[in-house]
């Protein structure tokens, strides 16, 4: 199963850990963005299958992103990413249109659970 995604994460640490587990089970990451206003300018011009997206960023946050990126393809599939203890913030992602989240710290198993489920 191949896809393009676009990582968008605040932390350079955490891109290259998402990066690493996608593209050692033959994901083609496209592009990354470390904050939601560079995020929906990426998804602009790259057209990825799918977005991990943090929640919590500078600029704009995740879940702004989204909105604007469901506004621009509403049959957009982000999945978010968020730390522990971000529940209330999870519920209101998957409000806003996000496929499904993986919490931080990543486990490979569950990135790559919730990513071929969302690309079905």
């Amino acid at each position: 199963m191949s896809g393009k995604i676009l990582i968008v994460d605040d932390a350079a640490f955490m891109r290259m850990m998402i990066k690493d587990i996608l593209t050692k089970n033959g994901f083609d990451v496209v592009g990354e963005a470390s904050d939601g206003a560079q995020a929906v300018e990426k998804y602009k011009e790259l057209s990825p299958d799918l977005v991990t997206m943090d929640i919590t960023m500078p600029e704009m946050d995740g879940i702004t992103s989204l909105k604007e990126i469901k506004q621009i393809d509403s049959n957009a599939k982000v999945i978010m990413c968020s730390a522990m203890g971000q529940q209330a913030m999870v519920i209101d992602a998957i409000q806003a249109g996000a496929k499904d989240f993986i919490v931080k710290p990543f486990q490979a198993d569950r990135v790559l659970e919730a990513i071929k489920k969302t690309l079905g």
